[in-house]
């Protein structure tokens, strides 16, 4: 019997732990895996509002998955943040895969928000709690998040971050290219 590598998932939300997944078992699709989501500490605000404070609670929440499971293969780390680029907000996510080895980076696309939205934003609300309130849904970051709810559902949370996931997933597919 094969032993399965563990990939511990740097978040319990649902939809960060289907979107790794599926990430991995398309790309990695020969080995077997057995995935497990915990809580782990971004160390930054709770709506990171630069690339680099996004980047940097993906970072911490690997670093703090690896101390509490020191013996696992792969760590995974989704954050969701905003920036500002001339006058707009833009929502994206970064993921980090780490195995000890290599560390894996990607940014999924970004997307405009609308401005009220952003007003919500702008006086202290999460961007998650901003799309609940404004289109009157409950914890939607935990379902088809901001790019369900502005694409209608042509593209949902889990499909979003998935094709980041396979993208931060190239240094482990091509192993001798990134040694």
């Amino acid at each position: 019997m094969t032993e399965k590598n563990r990939i511990i998932i740097a978040s319990k939300n649902p939809v960060k732990i289907n979107a790794i997944k599926l990430g991995f078992e398309s790309v990695l699709n020969h080995y077997d895996f057995d995935f497990t989501g915990i809580s782990a500490s971004s160390e930054i605000s709770d709506q990171p509002m630069t690339v680099e404070e996004t980047y940097q609670g993906a970072l911490n929440r690997i670093k703090n998955a690896k101390k509490m499971f020191p013996d696992a293969n792969y760590y995974c780390g989704i954050e969701g943040g905003l920036e500002v680029f001339k006058d707009q907000y833009y929502a994206f996510a970064w993921i980090l895969i780490d195995n000890g080895i290599l560390t894996g980076k990607a940014r999924t696309a970004s997307f405009m928000l609308p401005q009220g939205i952003v007003k919500l934003i702008e006086q202290g609300y999460e961007l998650g709690i901003a799309d609940d309130m404004i289109f009157g849904h409950s914890n939607s970051k935990q379902k088809q998040g901001s790019v369900g709810i502005l694409t209608h559902d042509k593209i949902d949370r889990t499909k979003y971050y998935k094709h980041a996931v396979v993208l931060a997933l190239i240094p482990f597919i091509n192993k001798e290219l990134f040694r």
